[in-house]
This record gives C-alpha cells, sequence and structure tokens, in this order.
C-alpha cells in the first residue's frame, strides 16, 4: 500500500534515502525519525544472565519458573537473573564484490544498492546503540578483515565508524570462518555480534563460524542482504551477466533459467534459514527495497521480546 505524502515514514523508503548523499547524514535522519515515531526506548542492549534457583512464592511470574527442575522435584523453583545493561556489540560488515551487484542500475535509478543499503543499516545500529548508552565496534571483511574499530560509546567514535563504513568499497571474495574467528578473537567477554551480509558463500564455513560465535555465547543476529533481483529474477530476453568474485560471464536466454534459479534460490533460503535456527542466530532476511523502520521494527520487537521471556539453561 503506498504512504501518504503527509507520512513521514516515507522518508524511510531507500529510494528517499538513497537521495541523500553523506552516510551519517542518511543514518542520523532514519535513526531520529524512527525514535520519534516509537513510544517507549528499544532497550535491545539489555541482557540478562542467570544466577541461582529460589523457591516459588505466590506472586512470582510463572514465566521464570524452572519447569526441568519441577518435572524432577515435583517443587516449584524460579530463575532468578542479573541483569546486564552494558551492551559490547560488534558489527560485521561484508564488503566483499557481490556487494556491488546491480550498482549501475542502482545509480540511474537513484536508488541502494547492496552495499550502500548495508553500510546505511549497520549505521543506523550503530547509532541507536551509542544513543542508549552502550557501545558499538565495527569490522568490514571480505576474503581478509579490511576494517577493525573496537568497540566504543562515544561521538567521535560514530563518526569513526561511519567513514570506515564509507571508504570500504567492496572487492574480493568472502571468507567467513576467518572473519568469525577474528571476531571472537577481538571480543573477550560476551556481547552482540551483527553480521550484514549477502551470504554468497560455502554454507559450511559460514555455519562454522556462527556456531563459533555461538559457543562463546555472543548474541549473533544476521541480517542477510539481498538486491530485489537476485530474490525476483526479472529478466527477459537474452542478457549478459557478468561474474562477481571471479565468476565467469554468462550470455544466455534468462527466461529457460529462471524456475531453476528460484527453485535453487528457495532451497539456498531455507538451508541459511534453518542452519541459523539450529545454532541459535537470530536471522532477518532483508531485500533492498525495504523501508528501513520496518527492518529495525522487526529487530528491536524481537530483541525485546526474547528479553522478555528468558531462555531456558
Amino acid at each position: 500500500m503506498a504512504r501518504r505524502e503527509d507520512d513521514p515514514r516515507r522518508f524511510f523508503d531507500p529510494k528517499t534515502i538513497a537521495k541523500i548523499g553523506q552516510l551519517d547524514l542518511r543514518a542520523r535522519q532514519v535513526v531520529e525519525g524512527f525514535l520519534t515515531g516509537m513510544h517507549k526506548s528499544p532497550l535491545f542492549g539489555q541482557s540478562v544472565e542467570f544466577v541461582q534457583h529460589r523457591e516459588y512464592v505466590p506472586g512470582d511470574d510463572l514465566r521464570h519458573v524452572d519447569w526441568t527442575v519441577w518435572s524432577k522435584t515435583d517443587r516449584y523453583y524460579v530463575k532468578q537473573y542479573e541483569a546486564e545493561t552494558n551492551l559490547r556489540s560488534y558489527l560485521v560488515v561484508d564488503a566483499s564484490e557481490s556487494m556491488l551487484y546491480g550498482a549501475d542500475r542502482h545509480k540511474k535509478a537513484g536508488t541502494l544498492h547492496k552495499y550502500e543499503y548495508t553500510a546505511t543499516a549497520a549505521a543506523c545500529l550503530a547509532y541507536l546503540t551509542v544513543k542508549q548508552q552502550d557501545s558499538a565496534g565495527l569490522i568490514t571483511f571480505d576474503s581478509d578483515v579490511r576494517q577493525v574499530l573496537p568497540p566504543r560509546s562515544s561521538q567521535l567514535h560514530m563518526d569513526a565508524v561511519v567513514k570506515a563504513l564509507h571508504v570500504s568499497k567492496p572487492r574480493e571474495k568472502t571468507d567467513p570462518f576467518k572473519i568469525f574467528r577474528r571476531v571472537a578473537e577481538s571480543m573477550p567477554a560476551r556481547g552482540m555480534v551483527a553480521v550484514f551480509s549477502d551470504l554468497l558463500c560455502d554454507r559450511e564455513p559460514l555455519f562454522k563460524g556462527l556456531e563459533m560465535l555461538r559457543h562463546r555465547r555472543h548474541d549473533v543476529i544476521v541480517f542477510h542482504v539481498m538486491d530485489d533481483d537476485e530474490l525476483t529474477f526479472p529478466f527477459g530476453g537474452m542478457t549478459k551477466f557478468e561474474g562477481l568474485e571471479d565468476l565467469p560471464q554468462l550470455l544466455c536466454d534468462p527466461r529457460a533459467l529462471r524456475d531453476g534459479y528460484l527453485e535453487a534460490l528457495e532451497e539456498y533460503l531455507t538451508e541459511v534459514r534453518r542452519g541459523c535456527t539450529r545454532i541459535g542466530v537470530e536471522y532477518h532476511l532483508v531485500r533492498t527495497s525495504d523501508y528501513l523502520d520496518a527492518v529495525l521494527s522487526r529487530f528491536l520487537f524481537q530483541r525485546m521480546s526474547s528479553r522478555a521471556t528468558p531462555a531456558r539453561r
């Protein structure tokens, strides 16, 4: 449904956001507008640490009853948690060549290609984190780590994050396991790791790397960013597809490939989504045409829902 001209949320449209050339201004406008429309603080940085059990007393929240203990002892015990309010997070941003897919087309249309969209979304999340006085760090990568900024919570640091995202021009391939191992080594304490990538890589090292982060008890979120054309394959007539990340060119009639492509795409998306769920990684599929407020809302709603019901241990 089209948004009315007097609806302020129209400014979250990627087509409108793309007209703002500077990344910091683009992210600031999205975040300020998004927070203005919210009725309460996101509090997505709050997490909980299990401390001990105590006997249930009338009036305790039943969501905190440990039913596993009850099944073994026939007695009610409540889990107690200690709040952790100082979040340390890393934004892990894919700067491989595939993130430039459709760059010329997007430039002509005045829209955001995958890396521009990803950089904007990552900068928005960094602004939200710093605004609630938590710390955000940044790692950009392709086949190796390109930029590393340790987590900080100052506005000066926020400027450095935006600059690093701006200068990280996509190139080369992706090596997810190598990168996630570097992230794990950079985070001695538990924290949040938000991965922004098109995930066009071998799934085995991807899942192995994500599992390593979860094994170290990090809170891991994957924003799987894809171009609309990659998801719908709208091409018709003889077309030359130019390979990225060392892949060859292909001249063909895409209509003959469409059904097979969409079937393979669905299998791939299902494998990635299920793999993330199995490991305990929060997964979001994001289109480059998605309104940025919708992306932030889904993420924050899931954050608040998970914090309201502590996970069983």
